[in-house]
């Protein structure tokens, strides 16, 4: 019995529309997170009486509330793309992200995919020609069409 290596080829990557759609999606997402964990410490401050609690989430400056989108952004690619290979955006646009022999990313990957997100003017790194940002080569992962993906996997 013959295997043969599979690699990504360039018909598999998702395109730069669908990243786009993919990073405003789940910005949008990790908005909403944030703001949802914010409005239920505030809640819940106000529930118990505790109003230092509430006091101190409506105080929070502009550098802390980017501060906290930003851990809730780490938590958030890590989370979905260790253990979905997808994000909410993904899913939308029916993308995933995979390593070069078409496996699922290990940790270190997805880690450092999402450490280099951070990155100022990472978005910008799409503006080549091949859709890949920063996050995607240091981490060496891939974002292909799913359906493309699977039926040539099965080939």
């Amino acid at each position: 019995m013959e295997t043969k290596e599979f690699t990504i080829t360039n018909d598999l990557l998702a395109s730069k529309w669908q990243r786009f759609l993919n990073f405003i999606i789940d910005l949008f997402v990790i908005y909403l997170v944030t703001i949802g964990i914010g409005a239920t410490i505030n809640i819940m401050g106000q529930l118990m009486g505790n109003y230092k609690v509430s006091d101190w989430i409506i105080s929070l400056t502009l550098l802390e509330n980017i501060f906290f989108g930003l851990i809730v952004l780490f938590f958030y690619y890590a989370i979905m793309e260790m253990y979905l290979s997808r994000t909410i955006g993904k899913y939308f646009t029916k993308t995933l992200v995979v390593k070069h022999n078409g496996t699922k990313p290990e940790v270190k990957s997805i880690i450092v995919r999402t450490l280099v997100r951070v990155i100022a003017f990472e978005g910008f790194s799409f503006l080549n020609d091949n859709a890949r940002g920063w996050h995607d080569t240091l981490s060496v992962t891939y974002v292909v069409k799913k359906h493309e993906f699977v039926a040539k996997m099965k080939m």
